[in-house]
């Protein structure tokens, strides 16, 4: 008991090995495989409505209430006490542009064209990149590489912007809203199981561990009908 009073709720004590960080994506419903047949909307209807349901948090008016805008291309460091709330920056869905779901409320889902979101997972204190931001690609994981043809990157040419870090935890962070990398599959091969990894690139990150295929990327399998 007298060495948990000695414990801080909001920081963790010891962050010289901060982990580096792991990813997940949006729409995730049943696994790891976004599969549906081009006309028939009810295959792809849910990955929308999943897309929609997420990006509630970062529709513009809610981060303009919420949220200030910060200078982009350097970390958001906020000093005083670790109890003292902080301000957390935008994240417009419009950024995400054809992936926002505004002039396109179908991702791209209706023309087999599907928008997948990135997101990295939120650790205290951590500064991604060393001062540059990290970048995200994707590839075939495994097979035939001419099956994907065509990504396009939301926002800018696929980064997660250093004025997003660092993170300061939820009791004190209470309006932080995570940066979205959007990946917009143009030109994917049809009625085929194309496994895909999307990674990390940056100082620090780890992407190739065989044993944690969370850290630093992701692997997931898209399969679009006609």
């Amino acid at each position: 008991y007298v060495m948990l009073l000695t414990l801080s709720p909001y920081t963790p004590r010891f962050r010289d090995r901060v982990s580096p960080p792991g990813v997940m994506i949006r729409p995730y419903l049943n696994g790891f495989t976004i599969a549906f047949n081009v006309s028939q909307p009810s295959t792809w209807q849910p990955y929308v409505d999943s897309m929609h349901h997420f990006l509630a948090a970062y529709d513009d008016k809610v981060q303009e209430e919420k949220n200030i805008e910060c200078v982009p291309g350097q970390y958001f460091i906020q000093g005083g006490n670790d109890s003292e709330e902080k301000k957390a920056c935008q994240f417009k869905r419009s950024l995400l542009q054809n992936c926002s779901g505004i002039e396109d409320p179908t991702f791209g889902y209706s023309k087999g064209q599907p928008c997948i979101l990135l997101k990295m997972n939120r650790i205290i204190g951590y500064r991604p990149g060393a001062g540059v931001p990290v970048s995200v690609d994707c590839k075939v994981q495994k097979g035939n590489e001419s099956h994907l043809r065509s990504v396009d990157f939301y926002p800018g040419n696929g980064t997660f912007d250093l004025m997003y870090y660092p993170y300061y935890g939820k009791f004190t962070h209470v309006n932080y809203t995570s940066p979205l990398v959007a990946m917009h599959f143009t030109d994917v091969q049809r009625n085929y199981l194309v496994p895909i990894q999307c990674s990390l690139n940056g100082k620090g990150i780890i992407n190739d561990l065989n044993s944690d295929r969370f850290l630093g990327r992701i692997i997931f399998t898209l399969s679009i009908g006609k």
